[in-house]
């Protein structure tokens, strides 16, 4: 057993968020207000001068998060911006009136960011110009420490004792004014940030996993941006119903002129055109506007002008030549579903199951989510293309090829490299 494992066998109950019957922890202490009090926002150059000299004066990480619009506006833009740093205190900013950060992600640079759930915030704080070079994440730090819950308030309340009033997570927080009760949860959301980071820290290396999670946070800051979506229609929800082709084409014509219309108006999509909607009329094919008004999410408070662009987009897809309708499935890069493997090729079946059996039983032994421990679709594309000679250092590549990082390719190259040998029963 690695001294991993042994840290992780030994405080299972510690990070899970169980306790013994007999020893309950002590009710989690209200975090009622800021410990400076809530700042006021700032919204213009001169303001955000003040803070960008602010903070580069303070000392220590910075807690930062960033607030969306999702569900009410078109794309993932930051409305608010907050960051606690020691000896600067909090500052809650508004990248409408400030739309370049790129001043304040200098003045901060050299320093580390403690971001929860840092992917989910780091393209957003991109596009306003703040750009890490070290983060902290706590979400993941959690991961990777065996916590079985990992939100932000699950966290602060099981490690630190406080308990973050939720709220108003999912508000829209393009309003201007922000209520006085949103700036409040917005501040106290960093408020603990840095302090969760110092405990998970020390309960990582404890376990002997802080190398791991610096790693992982390594990887995290230096990914490049995602590219655009391919045929982004093709995830409209429902789509699985859509068989033929020239239905398949009203999906996408319908999808793409809502998109239109949605950046446009600055609104989320789903304001404009539900999801069921596009794929009731794709099955239906509509032959006119009256028809189409006939159909669930069409008729019910949606003007003549509306339902005529919408039933336009349908007429295009009608009329498309056979040559032009889209094809049933997306071309799959690497290996096909594992469902059909059994089918296709039993031998890496056969693989596939041995590799699926020891990278469970090996993240159960270190105390984390399997997918942390190495990403399922590496373990797939291992198992369907496997090295000539399943060597550990054959596997190691294999591995390092797909973006696993060493402390990953460390732990897994022994059990993958024999799961490579299973053959069918």
């Amino acid at each position: 057993m690695t001294d991993a494992q042994e840290t992780a066998a030994e405080t299972t109950l510690r990070t899970t968020g169980g306790a013994p019957p007999d020893d309950l922890p002590p009710a989690p202490v209200p975090l009622l207000e800021p410990r400076e009090g809530i700042p006021p926002v700032t919204a213009d150059a001169d303001a955000l001068a003040e803070v960008i000299a602010t903070f580069a004066a303070g000392h220590g990480p910075v807690a930062v998060d960033a607030e969306r619009a999702s569900g009410y506006r078109y794309g993932q833009r930051a409305y608010l911006v907050q960051l606690r740093r020691a000896g600067a205190g909090t500052a809650l900013i508004d990248p409408v009136g400030c739309p370049d950060l790129s001043g304040l992600g200098a003045a901060i640079a050299d320093a580390e960011w403690v971001l929860h759930a840092a992917t989910q915030d780091l393209p957003c704080l991109r596009d306003i110009g703040m750009i890490p070079t070290r983060i902290f994440d706590t979400e993941l730090a959690g991961r990777l420490a065996g916590f079985a819950r990992v939100g932000l308030g699950a966290m602060v309340e099981n490690i630190l004792g406080y308990a973050l009033e939720k709220g108003h997570s999912a508000v829209d927080w393009s309003t201007r004014p922000l209520p006085d009760p949103w700036l409040h949860y917005a501040a106290l959301d960093v408020e603990l940030l840095v302090d969760l980071r110092d405990a998970l820290e020390e309960e990582l290396e404890r376990q002997s996993k802080l190398e791991w999670a610096h790693q992982e946070f390594a990887a995290i800051a230096a990914a490049p941006p995602a590219p655009p979506r391919k045929d982004p229609w093709r995830r409209t929800s429902g789509m699985h119903k859509v068989r033929r082709r020239r239905q398949m084409a009203v999906v996408r014509e319908l999808w793409t002129a809502r998109d239109r219309i949605a950046q446009r108006r600055d609104v989320s999509p789903g304001k404009v055109l539900g999801d069921a909607a596009i794929v009731e009329a794709a099955l239906a094919l509509p032959a006119n506007v009256r028809a189409l008004a006939a159909l669930s999410g069409f008729g019910h408070r949606m003007n003549r002008r509306q339902l005529e662009q919408w039933q336009a987009a349908v007429d295009r897809a009608r009329e498309l030549p056979e040559a032009d309708l889209p094809q049933p499935g997306q071309p799959v890069a690497g290996p096909p579903p594992p469902r059909a493997w059994a089918d296709k090729d039993p031998a890496a079946a056969a693989r596939l199951s041995a590799a699926r059996a020891a990278v469970t039983q090996l993240a159960e032994g270190l105390n984390l989510p399997q997918e942390n421990l190495i990403a399922p679709d590496t373990v797939r594309r291992l198992c369907w293309e496997p090295p000539a000679e399943p060597t550990t250092d054959a596997v190691a590549s294999v591995l390092a090829g797909h973006g696993a990082r060493p402390w990953q390719i460390d732990q897994v190259t022994p059990v993958l490299a024999a799961a490579l040998l299973a053959t069918p029963a």
